[in-house]
């Protein structure tokens, strides 16, 4: 049961994209790196999205909103740095409204974009990555079929710290359909 939708942003929905961003900047901030500034003001935003529709039209990247049934904003999914030519591959990220944590959205929004990355998009594997300590993300990434294979020293800094990071895999195809059943199971 799908309770949510994907949808690429548009220069329509800058205002409201405006809010959800600078209504979760803390929370976001707290977990990821800060943006520039001047993304949080109704000029960078626009910029942005220009960028996220000129990436999806070179196949460099995708970026999507998270809505609700009823429409509500509640995060972003997104794979970038697309690689084709040998790889087609992809990064995985997301990140999900503080309000709207903790009721499943995150793994329902990775299920949706994988389903475009391995379908439509003809991709075969995705990357992600998770700091050391966000259990909630490694959860969400291995509810998904995502297989850890690896970890990385000192190699995220955020708020003059360095963290550790876990690096995770999932794969188009039979592979991916047996990690997510074993990940379930």
């Amino acid at each position: 049961m799908t309770r949510l939708r994907l949808l690429a942003p548009g220069p329509d929905v800058a205002d409201e994209l405006l809010r959800f961003e600078t209504d979760n900047r803390a929370f976001f901030e707290a977990r990821v790196n800060s943006r520039p500034n001047g993304y949080y003001s109704p000029d960078g935003v626009r910029a942005a999205i220009a960028l996220a529709e000129r990436d999806a039209a070179e196949d460099k990247g995708y970026q999507f909103l998270i809505r609700t049934e009823a429409g509500e904003l509640v995060g972003r999914v997104n794979l970038a740095a697309v690689r084709r030519k040998h790889f087609q591959c992809a990064d995985l990220g997301y990140r999900i409204a503080e309000q709207a944590c903790g009721r499943g959205h995150a793994s329902e929004a990775v299920r949706l974009v994988l389903e475009k990355a391995f379908g439509t998009l003809g991709l075969q594997r995705l990357e992600a990555t998770a700091r050391v300590g966000n259990e909630g993300s490694v959860k969400v990434l291995l509810r998904n079929g995502f297989r850890e294979y690896g970890r990385s020293l000192r190699s995220f800094e955020l708020g003059g710290v360095w963290h550790d990071r876990l690096h995770f895999e999932r794969h188009a195809g039979r592979a991916g359909q047996e990690a997510a059943a074993q990940a379930v199971g």
